[in-house]
């Protein structure tokens, strides 16, 4: 099946990079790294995510930096976490940090998730000085409100407001059982996108749900419905930044609705005219000129804007060997025009 062919209705012109990099490092730490969270603090760019190994998903916060947004990269020490319980299911299984950096105050903000399989389970609020060691501070969302799937936290300010983006099922809990990648069955949640707003314009909160912005439905010519037997995952790894022609860009992951298990996440952008949505999806956006660490499948990413350049952090795998998790995640980064971003 012709992704192009697919996905034509859905744009009014096609979207490719201006210019790819990758992988922008290799890691000494980790067989896979995951859901880059690039950061800059007016010195250094960072990149914060998830390292460690997909097959027992047990998980630590990398941390790279470079002097420049195309690098070269140099991995750091992994990022100390004071306050979590490293010893628990939920302390090991801590990943995809979504993190904001603060000039006044000169304070990184980070927003961390536990194990979003288990009951407990929530996101962290944590802070840092200097990027290297973070401590917790409270609880801001838990798993409670949504059953089981809340993860992906990605912060952003807007009008002096706080909002964090995040994955989660909604209250009716969307669980479904669906076959691994291994062959295993397991239960997992169908999350949608949800917002949430700081009620005391503190990123400590306390936190407002606003409830869901993007569903499966909305997406649906590129990705899996609730329904299929096939179903591998929801939207994930949702980010909102604001364009300088005043709309707003939603980046996040999808699953497309065919293809083997390990071939079919992909990053996507959707445009609207408030961060609150309706969204209208522009359709995957990596899907050509592929490299060959690249070719298995795309996913969980973060941009940072520049004038009128977007650079996209994502996490991406071949698909050389047979077995998925045996093909290595690691890092890219995709230009684009924020002009190519609109509908004609």
């Amino acid at each position: 099946m012709n992704e192009a062919l697919i996905f034509t209705e859905h744009r009014h012109k096609k979207i490719n990079p201006t210019n790819k990099f990758g992988p922008l490092f290799k890691s000494s730490k980790y067989k896979d790294v995951k859901d880059p969270c690039p950061v800059f603090d007016g010195k250094l760019y960072h990149i914060f995510g998830s390292g460690g190994d997909v097959r027992p998903e047990e998980w630590e916060v990398l941390h790279a930096t470079s002097p420049n947004l195309e690098g070269p990269w140099s991995e750091e020490d992994s990022v100390v976490l004071i306050g979590m319980d490293e010893n628990s299911i939920l302390g090991k299984r801590v990943c995809a940090p979504g993190v904001i950096y603060d000039s006044e105050a000169k304070l990184f903000h980070m927003f961390l998730q536990t194990d979003f399989t288990v009951l407990n389970s929530g996101i962290e609020y944590l802070t840092s000085p200097d990027g290297s060691i973070f401590t917790k501070i409270n609880r801001v969302l838990s798993s409670a409100e949504h059953a089981l799937g809340i993860y992906d936290p990605h912060p952003f300010c807007l009008d002096e407001k706080k909002y964090i983006v995040y994955s989660a099922t909604d209250n009716s809990g969307n669980l479904v059982k669906s076959t691994t990648i291994s062959g295993r069955e397991i239960v997992r949640p169908q999350p949608d996108v949800h917002l949430a707003v700081s009620e005391s314009d503190r990123w400590s909160g306390p936190w407002k749900s606003l409830g869901k912005i993007l569903d499966h439905e909305e997406i649906a010519s590129h990705h899996n419905r609730k329904d299929d037997p096939m179903y591998e995952w929801g939207i994930e790894g949702p980010q909102i930044a604001k364009l300088n022609n005043g709309k707003f860009l939603l980046n996040a992951t999808c699953f497309l609705p065919y293809g083997s298990f390990g071939t079919r996440q992909r990053v996507f952008f959707a445009i609207s005219e408030k961060c609150t949505g309706p969204y209208q999806t522009l359709g995957p956006i990596l899907n050509e000129n592929l490299e060959s660490w690249e070719s298995g499948e795309n996913g969980h990413a973060a941009l940072i804007i520049e004038q009128d350049k977007i650079y996209l952090f994502y996490q991406a795998r071949s698909k050389e060997r047979e077995s998925a998790t045996e093909n290595n995640w690691e890092y890219g980064i995709a230009v684009f025009k924020e002009s190519d971003l609109l509908f004609t």
